[in-house]
């Protein structure tokens, strides 16, 4: 990837992983400039928030609180590697999951 696209999308990638509010934010940001480093961690995050609901509304909910703790802390510790990988500027997918992410969410540019 280009290192002016990295630098130009950074601030938005970087914003998508702060709750989803700034994920929200960073989607309507991107929505006008389609900075392709800045949609990845867009659908990374996007593809985190959807998992942290699903894990909060229904694992918990329904299966157990042990296992909803585990998830939540697998969720944290990819939080973390997004995040890193946004702020060194580097499209760096989300263990296990990622890719996934990256295939559901194709549509966000």
């Amino acid at each position: 990837m280009k290192e002016n696209t990295v630098n130009e999308g950074k601030t938005t990638a970087i914003i998508s992983y702060i709750t989803i509010i700034g994920t929200i934010l960073a989607l309507l940001m991107n929505s006008s400039k389609k900075n392709s480093f800045a949609a990845f961690h867009i659908r990374q995050m996007m593809g985190l928030v959807i998992l942290g609901l699903i894990n909060q509304y229904f694992i918990k909910a329904y299966i157990s609180d042990i296992a909803a703790v585990i998830i939540a802390i697998g969720l944290f510790i990819s939080w973390i590697i997004g995040f890193v990988g946004a702020v060194k500027g580097q499209e760096k997918v989300i263990p296990f999951i990622g890719d996934k992410f990256q295939e559901l969410f194709r549509n966000i540019n």
